[in-house]
């Protein structure tokens, strides 16, 4: 929008679309379908090619894939361990970066860090420019850019950030409206805690999955039936 705004060169819209595998999207059900349903055609209609890339591998091929050496060889890789997130490697930066290479190398990425996220800023690359750096948009700003323009996904109305939903970072509350409204996607998860093997049975740095789950279980045992019924 603010290449629109300011007539900065732009091409196209490149979205990478994570999996959890070959059929259901890593995205929040209500991201995904605001991004289809919504995001693209909106850009689309705004002149703005959308391009969507996907990676050959998904989530569960990661999750199921062997250490083919070490002492744990043989093991299941299982969760990716926050902070080095196998998934972001493989699934989003990959497949980025192999489309990056059909381009011309004086190709410009245009990167959405907000002018008031200085340390994400100092990593950008060559021919990497964040627009709302160089127009002082902060992240309120952009925010508040979205929602004029009717581009605000829906997933800010439970949470502050966005991520897969299978992500080791997800705060209590992401998951707990995954619990909530999405428990197909959440039996999937403990299907793949239950596989024996594992190089490690942590979801995130202090609990199993099967632990997050017994939580909830607890916490709605404990409710009011007023509370239940809300």
């Amino acid at each position: 929008m603010l290449a629109l705004e300011h007539g900065e060169p732009l091409d196209e819209a490149v979205y990478c679309e994570v999996m959890f595998d070959k059929t259901i999207s890593g995205e929040v059900p209500e991201h995904r379908d605001f991004i289809y349903h919504t995001a693209i055609p909106k850009l689309e209609r705004m002149g703005v090619k959308a391009r969507v890339l996907r990676a050959e591998k998904t989530y569960v091929d990661l999750f199921t894939g062997t250490v083919t050496r070490g002492p744990k060889k043989g093991m299941l890789r299982a969760f990716p361990i926050c902070g080095k997130c196998y998934v972001q490697r493989d699934c989003k930066i990959k497949p980025i970066c192999r489309y990056q290479k059909s381009l011309p190398a004086d190709t410009v990425q245009y990167i959405g860090i907000a002018y008031d996220e200085q340390k994400r800023l100092s990593h950008l690359k060559n021919q990497q420019v964040s627009l709302l750096a160089k127009y002082k948009f902060t992240e309120e700003d952009a925010k508040q850019l979205c929602r004029k323009a009717g581009l605000l996904s829906p997933v800010y109305e439970f949470t502050d950030r966005g991520g897969c939903w299978f992500c080791p970072n997800a705060r209590k509350k992401e998951l707990r409206h995954l619990y909530d409204h999405h428990p197909e996607l959440w039996e999937r998860i403990l299907e793949l805690q239950a596989l024996p093997g594992k190089v490690s049975e942590k979801f995130n740095r202090t609990e199993s999955f099967s632990d997050i789950d017994e939580r909830f279980r607890m916490e709605d045992a404990q409710k009011s039936p007023c509370e239940k019924a809300a």
